[in-house]
């Protein structure tokens, strides 16, 4: 069991580069059932989801083999249907699997998933959307028994632009025959680039980044080499531990369109902070000033991913902020070990009164999610005297060698490993 030892006060400074997506690869690691033909994904981050997915194809009968940082997935073998319980029970985005596990065998059978406890997350979406294609849904359990014999193309109205339920939308409909259409579709970046992905697959997807995505379905989908995007979440941390630490520092490799509602927040808070091609500049001199008001939104509002760590840089700024939680009604369970810290929020239902405080101070903690378990390290950054931070493996789940991106930076932080 790793935790982490921070010793804060230090302010940051120097240049760290992005880190490949976590919320795009496992998607693409999804879509690598779609082909016969091995895949290779560049740039790939050695962290827990992305682990979790690859054990997930080997049980299909995938080949997987790392070289370096590249990930090359061979499915001309996989020969089952069946995503083991206890492999989608490590991983939300086992659900992926589902359309394209349909699309490759015309049958599906997944445990439902798990992931970080950040709320309900009902896949409803999903189920109705694949039920739109044609597919037989029953539930037996905690699992799902889906038939795709009768697979057809259609016409799908998503209730609410679910990423994960266009995604699978996407990744169900490629290769049936006719057009689909997904309306209310997710518009974030990630949707592009798996429209990008299945393209250079030989797909014909288009509308990616609106709210109507148009699948028409190929019969023959090749192997490639592909580098996913940037990680706009992990980048988003990474300025933030700035804006709450003080210093200066550049985050390159990045897509700075793709936080530009974090950028502005940044800005309101008194930091100085540009962006030119794929860097970000941000120099926190100063006390940061608190936001009036933060609601996260669905792609491009302000992310709910990013509101964990919003919340350490309203704790420790002058003034009082508020922030609205619209898309997880659970995601404040690192409140309380903030609190611990010295932190003044109040919750009310999905809203948080911040009212800051000069600084915090260190204390034992535990993070219960991932993003929750980010906000802590940033919190642990800034805070006087010694913060011992446990449950890193949430942390892992999505940054890689988190400790030591900031380590680069000046930060007083290391990871301790402790057998259980």
């Amino acid at each position: 069991m790793d935790s982490y030892l921070i010793r804060g006060g230090k302010r940051l400074y120097g240049t760290v580069t992005a880190q490949a997506s976590k919320n795009a690869t496992l998607p693409l690691l999804a879509a690598s059932v779609l082909t016969e033909e091995p895949v290779g994904l560049r740039h790939v981050p050695d962290i827990a989801d992305v682990r979790n997915m690859t054990r997930i194809l080997q049980g299909l009968g995938c080949k997987v083999s790392w070289q370096g940082d590249t990930l090359t997935v061979d499915s001309a073998c996989a020969d089952t249907c069946r995503v083991p319980r206890e492999l989608s029970k490590e991983l939300r985005s086992s659900v992926f699997l589902l359309g394209s596990i349909l699309s490759r065998f015309g049958c599906a059978k997944v445990s439902y998933p798990g992931g970080c406890d950040i709320g309900l997350r009902p896949i409803d979406l999903h189920i109705k959307g694949l039920k739109a294609l044609g597919v037989i849904i029953r539930e037996e359990g905690d699992a799902l028994h889906c038939d795709g014999s009768n697979m057809h193309c259609g016409d799908v109205m998503l209730d609410f632009p679910s990423v994960g339920a266009t995604e699978n939308i996407m990744l169900a409909a490629c290769k049936l025959r006719g057009e689909t259409v997904v309306r209310n579709a997710a518009k974030e970046p990630e949707i592009v680039d798996l429209q990008n992905f299945i393209n250079a697959l030989g797909g014909r997807v288009s509308g990616a980044g609106t709210d109507t995505v148009r699948i028409e379905g190929v019969k023959h989908l090749h192997g490639i080499s592909y580098s996913p995007l940037p990680d706009r979440i992990a980048v988003g941390t990474y300025l933030l531990a700035c804006a709450v630490c003080g210093g200066k520092m550049c985050v390159e490799g990045c897509i700075p369109e793709h936080i530009y509602a974090l950028l502005i927040k940044l800005r309101e808070s008194a930091c100085k902070i540009e962006w030119k091609n794929d860097k970000i500049y941000i120099e926190q001199n100063a006390r940061p000033q608190s936001v009036h008001i933060t609601e996260t939104a669905p792609y491009p509002g302000f992310p709910t991913d990013l509101q964990s760590q919003f919340l350490t840089l309203a704790s420790v700024s002058e003034g009082t902020g508020i922030i609205v939680e619209n898309i997880f009604e659970t995601r404040y369970k690192h409140v309380a070990e903030l609190i611990k810290m010295g932190a003044n929020i109040r919750i009310k239902d999905r809203i948080a009164i911040v009212r800051g405080v000069k600084e915090l101070h260190g204390a034992m903690v535990e993070a219960h999610d991932l993003r929750g378990g980010a906000a802590l390290v940033l919190a642990g950054l800034n805070a006087r005297g010694v913060t011992a931070l446990h449950g890193v493996r949430h942390i892992d789940r999505g940054y890689e060698r988190l400790e030591e991106v900031f380590q680069s930076l000046g930060a007083d932080i290391s990871r301790k490993t402790v057998k259980e």
